[in-house]
């Protein structure tokens, strides 16, 4: 059976020594008097406890038994009832939220080692509380004061947890063709009616009540995407006293029957004249939603990560332990009947890409929480615009680059196990199956590129980028690094192709759209150079840790950042060959 340990120590440097986070947040109002090191490593710990202890091993017997439904009803996995009562009341559903209402109001930069355990240890599990989170962030910046005082307290508790309603049978995509529909009521509220599907725990038994954020046009809306509103709309409606009441008319038709993710309910959920309220204002509810739908692409990408992780330790025990054939440069357990095979070097290729891609990953994570704690907590005004410029960039990076690699890392997992990889009890198809779903939810990974390229990018005429090459500029100039030569040509190819596209993009209407997943995967790489040098950088004692740090940059650098140049290649060549065959050709 597959276990899962933590990478605290991972975690730990890059806290301390990459990002200097202890003194970032001592500057930082909001966290000063409430988060230190040493909290943080507390925090960490307990993290590690609890998704290595209590979730991973529920993982597999969750994946088997999978979420059941019954007569509108949903029963979660055996052990997970339990289980989330004892993640709940160890705050962990709080973990970053507002600590005004109840939330431990922890910065994301620590949120997002938490998430990767959470995924790393039972990637169903970790949906429920990520939902939850992202619905109390959206209703946080934009629901009244009466809404957020009377649902917020009990979310951050975990004792209600929250939903995204967003897509329909004919509308994924494309949100403006949407069809449920509000009617305002005499008392203020709203009555809600229509249906949505893929809704991720839209039911479950976990909680009292679950609050679903659910997109819906009023009579009198604009068409398409700037006739959408957001609605607030409980399973169960709420007291004046905050105590539970009545059932609302909303009800789960079904469950999807999926690859993997099988103890996470992705749900059909009906609004049968449901009962809601209005978030933010009249026909603004798509960019109020945003704020929850960035926060889960982020949290999406970071399954990509987790996922990775855990193939990762599981191949490369296997490695250190299956014994077949002999090194190629002779015996190395002269004692034993054959080599371990991690001494082959196919096998060392596959372990560490899959290393250096994970932890590139760790870094680039942090790298966007700590832009996302900027643009929440600085005080200083051009800090944190520049922050929340940076992560409307790197977003849909994170989303996609982390999930497509993720999986990569997944099927190299399972390659190193052989055939042994194929079979359930391993560990290892589970995780190919679970993960792949992350680069199609939160937003598909092609309209992840499209977002970055189309309006991040030439969008803005590239001044957002800029800001980021800018930083990575300063780094080369200012530190002392020994890839100083490498990080540097990577970025001018960055900014050439990017001005290569500029200049090209009006003569060709299908560029972007060829060009774009292409281009993402290029950023990517970059990104991971820029993190590379900086752990490589602060990896300046002789512990064979640091010494591991050291060899995987050199790898990073030499093996997998040289994929840029034919990616460059392939965008060049334009849209034309895409476009040769007609429909009926293909």
């Amino acid at each position: 059976m597959p276990q899962f340990t933590a990478p605290l120590t991972d975690m730990r440097f890059l806290l301390n020594e990459v990002f200097c986070a202890p003194a970032l947040w001592a500057r930082l109002p909001a966290l000063a008097d409430t988060l230190d090191g040493q909290t943080a490593e507390a925090i960490l710990d307990e993290a590690g406890k609890i998704t290595g202890g209590l979730l991973a091993p529920l993982n597999r017997s969750g994946d088997e038994e999978g979420a059941q439904w019954e007569q509108g009803q949903v029963r979660t996995p055996s052990g997970f009832k339990e289980a989330y009562a004892t993640y709940a009341e160890g705050g962990w559903v709080g973990l970053s939220g507002n600590s005004q209402y109840g939330g431990m109001g922890m910065p994301k930069m620590l949120a997002v080692f938490f998430e990767e355990m959470l995924y790393a240890a039972n990637c169903s599990f970790a949906l429920y509380s990520a939902l939850s989170s992202g619905a109390c962030l959206a209703i946080d910046a934009h629901a009244s004061a009466e809404l957020k005082n009377r649902y917020l307290p009990p979310m951050y508790e975990g004792r209600w947890a929250g939903s995204m309603c967003l897509t329909e049978a004919h509308a994924g995509t494309d949100l403006g063709l949407i069809r449920t529909r509000a009617q305002v009521q005499a008392d203020g509220s709203y009555c809600i009616s229509g249906s949505k599907i893929f809704i991720t725990g839209g039911e479950q038994d976990l909680t009292e009540n679950i609050i679903h954020l659910v997109l819906a046009k009023l009579p009198d809306a604009p068409a398409g995407p700037k006739g959408i509103s957001l609605f607030l709309v409980p399973k169960r409606l709420v007291n004046g006293d905050g105590s539970l009441g009545e059932t609302n008319a909303v009800s789960c038709g079904s469950i999807e029957h999926k690859m993997g993710i099988k103890a996470s309910a992705t749900c059909v959920m009906n609004f049968d004249g449901a009962q809601g309220w209005l978030i933010g204002e009249e026909n603004k509810g798509l960019a109020a939603m945003f704020t929850m739908m960035n926060y889960e692409r982020l949290s999406i990408g970071i399954q990509g990560l987790g996922c990775a992780e855990a193939s990762y330790q599981s191949a490369r025990a296997y490695a250190r332990d299956r014994l077949q054939s002999r090194a190629p440069g002779g015996p190395i357990a002269a004692n034993k009947i054959a080599d371990p095979i991690i001494v082959h070097p196919d096998v060392r290729r596959m372990l560490l890409s899959m290393k250096a891609m994970t932890e590139g990953g760790r870094a680039f994570a942090c790298y966007v929480g700590q832009q996302l704690d900027l643009a929440k907590f600085s005080d200083q005004a051009d800090e944190q615009q520049r922050a929340a410029l940076l992560v409307a960039l790197l977003t849909p990076v994170a989303k996609a680059f982390f999930t497509d690699t993720g999986l990569d890392s997944c099927v190299l997992g399972q390659q190193v196990f052989g055939g042994h990889g194929y079979i359930r009890e391993w560990g290892q198809e589970q995780l190919v199956r679970d993960v792949r779903i992350a680069q199609i939810y939160e937003g598909t990974n092609g309209i992840q590129a499209l977002d970055l390229l189309g309006r991040k990018v030439l969008g803005n005429g590239g001044a957002a980028l800029r800001v980021f090459t800018l930083e990575i500029e300063q780094f080369i100039q200012q530190s002392n690094s020994s890839y100083a030569v490498e990080l540097t040509a990577a970025v001018q190819r960055l900014e050439g192709l990017s001005d290569w596209l500029m200049q090209h993009v009006g003569a060709d209407a299908n560029l972007v759209g060829s060009s774009c997943v292409e281009y993402l995967h290029v950023f990517g790489y970059v990104a991971y150079a820029y993190m590379w040098a900086r752990m490589d950088q602060a990896a300046n004692d002789n512990s064979p840790f640091q010494q591991a740090k050291h060899a995987t940059a050199a790898f990073f650098f030499n093996r997998l950042l040289p994929r840029i140049e034919s990616l460059d290649t392939s965008i060049r060549a334009g849209s034309k060959d895409l476009f040769r065959l007609n429909a009926e050709q293909f």
